[in-house]
């Protein structure tokens, strides 16, 4: 395997001995746009490096037919840690928002890279702590704020300073945009309104971008 095919930033500071095993172990898996991604069997055998693309992690109340988006993986994503660490099933859909690349490596290499080497340990607790403030965040936001401070709060997340645009989230349905704040698209479709009306958001070619950081700043001290 050539390891331009698996390049992220992550594997930038391990050891030798973990591209070897890479090379001996990994495989490169691909996830058409628009299907499901890994499933909840796959991920008992298997862990997962994003490389390329956008898959979304959800979960799904087939009674009220309510959706809550859990996380976009994208490049430099790791899936999934919840398996590796307990060892039992993790009841969660995936769902390609794009033609999407992956790093597939049997779940049993990964917890040996953990317990032997301290690189790949470091890097590795470190994403786990991100992703557990990341939850944590979910659930405050779902608790305590309205949809309208949940979208602005959205926005300003995955707003990219050093490029001044949206990212991953630029191009979503707006359904999709509300299962990230637990709402309906109805409701986004409001709140997205409002926002094009005072010059804070501008939506061109169906994706959205900032306009006024500063009066989305301003929106969510008012309340």
């Amino acid at each position: 395997m050539d390891r331009g095919e698996y390049n992220i930033e992550l594997f930038s500071a391990v050891s030798k001995f973990i591209i070897e095993d890479i090379n001996r172990y990994g495989k490169i898996v691909y996830f058409h746009k628009n299907m499901p991604a890994m499933s909840i069997e796959d991920t008992l055998h298997y862990f997962y490096f994003i490389i390329d693309g956008r898959i979304k992690v959800y979960q799904f109340n087939f009674e009220t037919t309510k959706e809550q988006t859990i996380k976009i993986l994208s490049r430099g994503d790791m899936f999934d840690v919840v398996v590796l660490l307990d060892g039992k099933p993790h009841e969660v859909l995936t769902h390609a928002y794009e033609d999407t690349k992956a790093l597939r490596v049997p779940i049993e290499r990964v917890k040996e890279w953990i317990e032997t080497n301290s690189e790949f340990r470091n890097l590795f607790f470190h994403y786990v702590a991100a992703q557990m403030r990341n939850l944590e965040e979910l659930a405050t936001d779902l608790s305590l704020h309205d949809t309208s401070t949940r979208f602005i709060k959205l926005l300003l997340k995955y707003f990219d300073p050093d490029s001044a645009k949206l990212k991953l989230i630029h191009d979503l349905p707006h359904e999709e945009i509300a299962s990230l704040i637990g709402t309906v698209r109805h409701v986004v479709n409001r709140h997205i309104q409002e926002l094009k009306r005072d010059g804070s958001l501008e939506v061109e070619r169906k994706k959205l971008k900032l306009k006024n950081i500063a009066k989305l700043l301003d929106r969510l001290q008012l309340k």
